[in-house]
């Protein structure tokens, strides 16, 4: 059974959700580890409370090679086959990139390639764009880039602040989140370029995702 690290900064919502699909069976892995760069992430409370193994690295005025070169050695010595970054508050350094080649996953709130970064919705607002939504993608060495596995589109409302707008793009979130877990997971994934393409289970064709 392959084994999953879990990345947090902050109150760990995505976290949860790959959590209980795990624990429903929905996905077919184990959580080995969760860690933060922020002790006092309320995602690490949760973690410990649901009886997985949580850690705290934290990385405050380190330098992010030196600083990734921890985390991905503790990783691999909990034989973690696939990282996966939900609210982790961090650019990772290409040695953290080479060290999980193809094996970290990152959901971030917006339709990427639009609104890469942080204040996403209110980036999304001010541009009076009228969808938004998520998208779950292998990370590479450029930010919030690398191959798209799912997208969720939700529409821009009238009357949206950015909190409206972002509670119901994490609903999405805590959707496809932990599908896109689940055909990493059972190896249905494989990349044409920067395509995504869907390996279907026997009988079926593959499929662009």
């Amino acid at each position: 059974m392959k084994k999953l690290g879990i990345l947090l900064s902050g109150r760990g919502s995505n976290f949860e959700s790959i959590a209980r699909a795990v624990q429903e069976g929905t996905i077919a892995a184990e959580i080995s580890l969760v860690l933060s760069n922020r002790c006092e992430a309320r995602g690490i409370v949760r973690a410990k409370e649901m009886g997985f193994k949580a850690l705290c690295i934290p990385s405050q005025g380190r330098q992010r090679e030196e600083y990734d070169r921890e985390v991905v050695k503790v990783l691999k010595d909990h034989k973690v086959d696939l990282v996966c970054m939900a609210g982790f508050l961090r650019i990772l350094s290409p040695y953290f990139i080479q060290a999980f080649p193809n094996r970290i996953l990152n959901i971030h709130p917006s339709l990427l390639p639009a609104f890469p970064g942080l204040d996403v919705q209110r980036q999304a607002l001010e541009w009076g764009v009228k969808f938004s939504g998520c998208t779950v993608h292998i990370a590479d060495e450029t930010l919030d880039g690398g191959p798209i596995l799912r997208q969720a589109v939700v529409p821009v409302l009238d009357d949206d602040t950015e909190g409206t707008l972002s509670l119901r793009i994490l609903r999405e979130e805590h959707r496809i989140y932990p599908e896109a877990i689940r055909l990493m997971v059972e190896d249905r994934i494989r990349t044409e370029g920067r395509r995504v393409i869907e390996v279907k289970k026997e009988g079926e064709g593959p499929k662009k995702v």
